[in-house]
Order: C-alpha cells, then structure tokens, then sequence
C-alpha cells in the first residue's frame, strides 16, 4: 500500500481525492467507458463534450497514471523445431510480484493466517507441518494455490484459445479466498499446449521456484517485512488439464498408478509420486532425444506419458502432482453427477416421469424451478448440476414400479459422499463417514447394471471405469494433506473466465494480430481502476489507517473482505430483529408491509385464515402467561401483512460468517397464485404436544399501533399462522434407500374452531431454518391436479429434504 501513498500525483490528491478526474460523477463514467465500450465506441461517447477528458486516447492516458500494481508483460514463446503460423504470445506478470502483491494487500489483513493451527484449510493440513519442519527458524510459508482452464474466445475469426493461468495463497481464509469478487486472484494469460504449457508456466513461476528454495523477504498488510517460502500446494484444473500437468496419458490417472481398466476399482492406489515420473522421463530421455518428436511420442505413450520432458514442477521444491494436484468438486462431483448418476435416473425413470417431477416441484425463491423439466435443458451451469443433485434422491424414490429400493439407496450413497466431501470443516470421523459412503456405493453398484440403468451406445456397460470415480479415491488423502476441498473449488475459477478473459476480449476489435496488445492495455486498466478505488476508499476513512487494520468485526462479517473492510471504515445502519430462542438468526421483512391496517375479517377472507381471532387469542393468552395486555385485541384491532420474509443465519461450522439469507414465502389466494404460495420451515418448540417441528408458513402478520403504544414483547415483532405436518417414517426405519423423514399434511380444509394440533399463530423468531418438502408422488389426492403451484396440498405425504441445504444436511 505505500506505492498508493508514494504516487507522483498525491500532492494533487491531497486537495481532489479523484486527480486527474474533477469528481465522483467523473471517475465513476471513466470506469464505465473503460470497462464496458471498445476505443471507438468511447470516441463516439466523447464526441458528446461533456467530460473534462476529450478524447479516448486522454482517458487512457489519465487510466495509465493511476497508481498501479505489477504490470503486464508480453513475451513471444519458440519450440525447437516447432514453427508456427502465429507468433505464440505469452501475456504474463512475475509471479513473485503478484504474491507480494496480494499478501501487502489492506483488504486481506484481517483473513491473513500465518501459522499452522479440526482439518480447515491447508494450514491446518498435514502438509503444512511436514513443509514447515524443512525451512529456517522464523519463516513465513505462504503456499501458492494455481488454477487454470482454457477457453476459446474465437469461434469464427481464426479459432483463439486462451488459457489463463489463475494464482493466489494460501495464507488468505478460504472463505475470502473463494469469492470471485474478493480480488484475491490474480491471472495471467496464454495460448498453450503440452511442451509450450510446461515452457509458459517456468517462465511465469522462475521467481516462486526460487523464493520456495532459497526464501525471498516479503512485506505484509501491516507492513512487516517476513521471509517467505513459496512451494506450490495446489492446482486447481479439471482432469484432462492435470494429466497435461502431471504429464501423464489420457488413460492414466494424474495422481495414482491406476490406468482405464482400473477406474472402477473399490479401493485406492498408490499416489503417482512426482519423483517416479521424473526418474521414467529421465530414463526415456536417455534412449530418445526428446526432440525426437514422433520416436518421443511413440515410447513415452508406451509408458503412459506425455510428450513432456521438462515439467514445470520439477524444480519446484516440494511440489508434487501427488499432493498438489486436488479434486476439483466442479469436475470430480457436480460435472459427474450430471454426466453418470443423473443418466441412470432417466433411464430407469424414463425422462417424461422425472421431468414431471420436477416440473411439479414446489418453487423456492433462490433456488432454480425446472419449469420444462430437466431433460431438454441445452446448457446448464454447475449451479444447475447442483440444483438437480440436491432433489434427485426423493425425486427418484417410488417414481415407478421399476426403481427398486437397493437402487435408490446406491444413488443417494453417492450423493451422501459428494455431500460429505463438501464439509467446510473435516475430522477423522467426518472422513470416515465420508469413505464409509463412497463404499457404500462400490458394494451396492450391482443394482445399478441389474436395472439396466448403466447404458452405452451398444447397450449396457458392464464396468465403472469412470475416470471421475476413480478421483474419488483420493479425496481422503488430498484433504489429509492439504485440508478441506471445498477451497479448492472451480467455481471461482470458472467465474474469472468470464469476467476477466471473455468480457476483456468482447472490449478489443476481436482481430487476432492486434489481440494481445489491446488485452495487455485492457487488463492493466482494470488493475488500476481497482487499486484506485481503494485508494479513494482509505482517503474517506475518518480513522488512521493503522486503527482500521487492527480492528476486528465482533459479530458479524460479510464473506467479501472489501465489505467487510468498508463497514470498518464507513460504518452504516441495518434493519434487523431476532428473538430470545435464537439469537444468532435475524429476520428481515420491508419497512412498509404489503398490506396495512386490515381488519381480522379482510385477513380470514384474505389467505383463507379461518377462525383467527381464536388461534391469536390463544397464542396471547399462552405468550403472557394468562395476563394479556388491553392496548391490543385482534376482534378490534388492524393488522400489517406480509407476503414474504428473510432470514438470515451464522454458518454452522464457521459462525462468524453470514449465509446467505432465505426467502420465505406467505402469498395469500390470488388469480396469479390461486392456491396461494407458503413455504415451508423448520420451528423450534412448537406450542402443541407430540407434533413435529416442520410447518408450513399460511401467514405473515403484526398488530398494527400508533407508533407511541408500547406493545408487550411477544407481540413486538411479526407473528406467523402454520399449518403443522406430522412425522409418519422415521430414516432409521426406512425400506425405500431414501433415508430421509416423511411427513403427512393435515386434512385438507380443517382448521377447527378452537385451536388444534394441526394450526396455530407462533413468534416468526420461532422459524430455525427454511426447509424443503419434496412430494411422496405415489400419494397423490384425487381431484387436485399437481403443480408447482398446488404441489404442498395435492399430496398426502411428503420427504423432509435434508439434502436441499448443506447447513442441514
């Protein structure tokens, strides 16, 4: 951060914060032009005369003085022996600078971790200990996490691939770290394949090879100067990407000794270590030059390698494909649940019967409805994959006389273990539980090809050699090794792709020949701008910048460290209530209702809410202990309805931080919504005996007062009408492989007079979670046609889906 203070131009700054801009308003169009329009299209804008800047190449100019960072370089790349019709340009920063970069950053200060210290993340990991045994007294680690992926950004105008390589360190909390728009990533980009892979990434690495040898001093946040190792301790890349990394076939495992004919199998092999690769690629040098293109090729496929004689990793201390190499839960899980376990629920199904099912899916607020089903989707994102795995196990359940239980206990196994190797926090029992559920599947998968649900192009497949499955094998070594696997998921990754490589191009003039120059322009504007937005952040703070770094947040923390950081330093008010039961979940409803001030007859007419002034007499009576209050009555009183509410809760397993909050549904009858639209919850301490705690939300509502009547407080914050549903099969006793509770709905139409074990008005605080019901579809009632709409009322009984949210599953 001292480069920001030491900027030619902070004299200026001292007086206009925004210099060389006159404002805001200003700076704020210059990053709009910059980073939506080409250089034409802002030519055009400026034609307008309105801004202090003239003309596109001013706005650059002023762009490229703002304080910057490591700068982008473009280096052309040669093979011996290897012409090409392009030249190949390797766009690129040092990557030294970029980590000294990212660990001086002020927004990471407070997520920093330092020392190794429950399985989390990798400083928690067995790796950690066994690396630090090896370095001096008094170094820091800071281990370098990669990730890559190629993309093609020219479809129709000469076939251009990028391959943008992502890094960033370890020291950053995973919870940061993981967020695409934390900016705790820097990238680089290039157009690889094989050799000019290997050759790129040592020019890019030389420095953190160096630095992981020899140690290299490094200040941090608070501006301490450390000696710092860099060994590399993960790469994040799909499976062909880490053969291409570990140099090894497409039919070979990159991280164990297993080959095709060994995928299926139920155990794991031997790691593939770095060192035996080394040794066979030495050994097959000394027969054949490796610039013996085809003579290399031919042996080194005998041996199940690539045509790789130099990997970048082989001078990079304790770095090893074995232990850097993780899974990649986008690939290894979600892209495989779509790819193989998804196709043998169609075809036992049949794809008309689940895409009913899902068709007929109550719709949640957050959560993708398949409205066509899921069969005729063209495209579908990870989100998608996970949307469909977190229902498919009660979908699939008693959907036709040919889905036997053994089958749906397979498949839910195997979605149990993707579940369980999601933990954000791991201990030898979650492991074991977790290899326990992927052994589950291995002794049950018979069932699978005895359904004839394993099909090919010639009919059924006989085997598992699923190159994903055997990855499996190895998640319980890659967490022991270097912690949770959910810090080393694409799904950031895959976000950058588009943000930073596709929507970069999309702003060039898409000419090949002029492609790098405009990208290598491009992408330092956009580091600029974000380094500048910083600056302006600090230069509002009223506190002294040492106070900022040091002070902590005591409750609650946003997972984007720049939030996080900016409501340490330009503080701001919420609006939010929870109750005594449960402190840690807030609630949220609009400060303006969606009705005000209707009667208690407008509001049984409204939702239908029969007999309401009972069920809340009742609710008063309990809630004051015999001694309700005078101000209010619910005979005479007015009423504030709402229609949906938010909640809000601490993670489970790392409650400083927030989840993201639910939407709960209350929608009264209406044309739009003729049965109405009420989601369902899990409560706590239900107010009637022997009842369990999953109800359905009929109603929001609060009493409606002048603004100086003090209400008791159990009627100061909003109040909910449910409708209970009872426990009718126990998971422990279940016969169908489902493994989750049913519940059965109360008599459709029969809210009693006087209150019942079916309905009653509770606190909203007494709502613990948002919870999803997925219907028994063989208990369909006559006369009500299913819908998305009437799915909660046109069934008897329905699964409690404890895989519908990892919080509760």
């Amino acid at each position: 951060m001292d480069k920001l203070w030491k900027d030619e131009y902070e004299d200026h700054c001292m007086h206009v914060p925004y210099y060389p801009f006159q404002d805001e308003g200003e700076w704020e169009l210059a990053k709009f032009l910059t980073t939506h329009l080409t250089q034409t299209e802002i030519t055009h804008f400026l034609k307008l005369k309105w801004p202090s800047f003239t003309s596109t190449q001013q706005l650059c100019g002023w762009m490229d003085n703002l304080p910057s960072g490591p700068e982008w370089q473009c280096t052309t790349v040669t093979l011996q022996g290897c012409p090409t019709t392009r030249p190949i340009r390797l766009i690129w920063h040092d990557a030294k600078a970029v980590v000294e970069d990212i660990l001086s950053n002020l927004v990471f200060a407070n997520y920093m971790t330092f020392d190794p210290h429950i399985v989390i993340e990798f400083f928690t990991a067995d790796r950690t200990h066994e690396i630090q045994d090896h370095l001096p007294d008094g170094a820091m680690l800071v281990p370098i996490i990669i990730a890559s992926d190629k993309t093609p950004v020219m479809h129709h105008m000469g076939g251009l691939e990028m391959h943008p390589i992502f890094v960033t360190i370890g020291n950053i909390q995973l919870d940061i770290r993981m967020q695409a728009t934390s900016h705790a990533w820097h990238y680089f980009q290039t157009i690889l394949s094989a050799c000019l892979f290997h050759l790129c990434m040592d020019t890019i690495f030389a420095s953190l090879k160096h630095a992981a040898q020899h140690g290299a001093p490094m200040t941090d946040a608070l501006g301490y100067v450390r000696n710092c190792f860099t060994p590399l301790i993960a790469y994040i890349a799909d499976l062909p990407e880490q053969q291409l990394i570990a140099c090894v076939a497409k039919n070979s495992s990159p991280v164990t000794t297993a080959t095709l004919s060994q995928f299926g199998d139920t155990f794991p092999h031997p790691p593939r270590s770095g060192a035996n690769t080394l040794r066979q690629i030495q050994e097959l040098c000394a027969v054949v030059h490796p610039w013996d293109i085809t003579n290399f090729q031919k042996r080194a496929k005998a041996i199940k390698l690539l045509r790789v004689h130099l990997p970048f990793w082989r001078d990079w201390k304790h770095a090893d494909p074995a232990h850097f190499l993780n899974g990649k839960m986008l690939h290894s899980c979600h892209k495989f649940f779509f790819d193989h376990p998804l196709k043998w629920c169609k075809e036992i199904t049949g794809h008309h019967v689940l895409d009913t099912h899902y068709k007929t899916q109550h719709k949640h607020i957050g959560v993708r409805h398949f409205t066509s089903g899921i069969s005729h989707v063209k495209q579908m994102t990870g989100h998608d994959h996970r949307d469909i795995q977190r229902t498919i196990v009660p979908m699939v359940a008693k959907s036709s006389p040919t889905v036997m239980p053994l089958f749906v206990y397979t498949i839910r196994s195997l979605i149990e273990f993707i579940y369980k190797a999601q933990n954000p926090v791991h201990t030898d029992a979650s492991i074991a539980s977790m290899v326990d559920a992927l052994a589950e599947f291995h002794l049950n998968r018979q069932s699978i090809i005895n359904a004839g649900a394993r099909c090919g192009t010639s009919g059924v497949k006989m085997d598992f050699n699923i190159p994903k499955l055997e990855v499996m094998q190895s998640f319980t070594r890659n967490i022991k090794d270097n912690g949770t696997l959910m810090q080393y998921t694409a799904d950031v990754t895959e976000r950058l792709l588009i943000t930073h490589c596709k929507h970069s191009f999309e702003r060039t003039s898409r000419q090949a020949n002029t492609f790098v120059d405009q990208i290598v322009t491009l992408l330092n504007c956009e580091e600029n701008i974000h380094r500048f937005d910083l600056y302006l952040l600090l230069r509002k703070s009223t506190q002294l910048l040492e106070n900022l770094i040091v002070i902590e947040d005591e409750e609650v923390s946003t997972i984007n460290p720049l939030f996080s950081f900016m409501t340490r330093i330009l503080p701001d008010e919420e609006l939010s209530f929870s109750g005594p039961h449960h402190p840690k979940v807030m609630f949220h409803v609009t400060v303006k209702p969606d009705r005000v001030g209707i009667t208690v007859t407008q509001m049984e007419d409204l939702y239908p809410f029969p007999h309401a002034t009972q069920y809340i007499n009742h609710y008063i009576r309990i809630a004051s202990g015999g001694d309700p209050t005078y101000l209010w009555s619910p005979s005479l009183g007015r009423f504030n309805v709402w229609h949906k509410c938010r909640i809000q809760q601490h993670l489970s397993f790392q409650s400083r931080y927030l989840m993201r909050s639910q939407v709960i549904q209350a929608h009264p009858h209406s044309e739009e919504h003729p049965f109405g639209v009420h989601d369902t919850v899990l409560l706590s301490c239900p107010d009637t005996d022997n009842m369990t705690n999953v109800a359905r939300v009929k109603a929001i509502f609060a009493p409606k007062v002048h603004t100086r009547v003090e209400l008791p407080s159990y009627l100061e914050s909003p109040l909910t009408f449910v409708e209970y549903f009872t426990v009718c099969a126990d998971p422990m006793a279940d016969r169908e492989g489902v493994g989750l509770y049913r519940v059965q709905r109360p008599p459709i139409n029969n809210v009693a007079a006087s209150p019942s074990s079916y309905y009653a008005v509770v606190p909203l605080t007494d709502i613990v979670h948002a919870v999803e019901l997925v219907p028994v579809f063989e208990t369909s009632i006559t006369g009500i046609n299913p819908s998305k709409e009437s799915c909660l009322k046109a069934y008897e009984q329905y699964y409690v889906n404890s895989f519908a949210d990892k919080e509760i599953f």
